[in-house]
């Protein structure tokens, strides 16, 4: 439980790592965002990956260890929503982001700020931003909880 819990808390942590020294080392824009995008996926991957694991190493434990699953304790509602929280972000906010790049006829970075395009790709980010911080925020929760159970 605690190994899938950190690998994706540990990766929440980093990706805004990653995402600075794309931004600030890579020659383009659009290259760190082409980066960042696919770590983005990777952490996605790890994140439902560990989830998932969580979920079915707590209830087995909570099984053999109480004799019940305790299906709806906060841990398990919490890791639920992360799960949700990122698949929301994988499978709706990042591919309109991803259409919105392809329909244009220039990298983002290049559309006046003002244009329907640039304005809608700004709003998804910003939900994505909002949606990986939500995730990590809740993760914490987690962590606590399991230390505290752990006692």
């Amino acid at each position: 439980m605690l190994v899938s819990l950190v690998v994706w808390i540990g990766g929440l942590i980093f990706f805004p790592v990653v995402a600075q020294t794309a931004f600030t080392t890579l020659p383009s824009r659009h290259l760190a965002g082409a980066v960042v995008g696919r770590s983005l996926g990777a952490l996605h991957s790890m994140g439902i990956v560990s989830g998932v694991v969580f979920l079915v190493c707590s209830l087995l434990y909570n099984r053999f260890s109480v004799g019940t699953t305790n299906l709806l304790s906060a841990q398990h509602l919490l890791i639920v929503l992360m799960l949700l929280l990122t698949l929301v972000s994988q499978f709706g906010i990042i591919p309109r982001m991803d259409a919105i790049r392809a329909s244009l006829p220039t990298e983002i970075d290049s559309v006046p700020a003002h244009d329907p395009a640039r304005v809608q790709f700004d709003v998804l980010h910003i939900w994505s931003t909002r949606v990986e911080s939500a995730v990590l925020l809740l993760g914490l929760v987690v962590v606590y909880l399991t230390s505290k159970a752990s006692d």
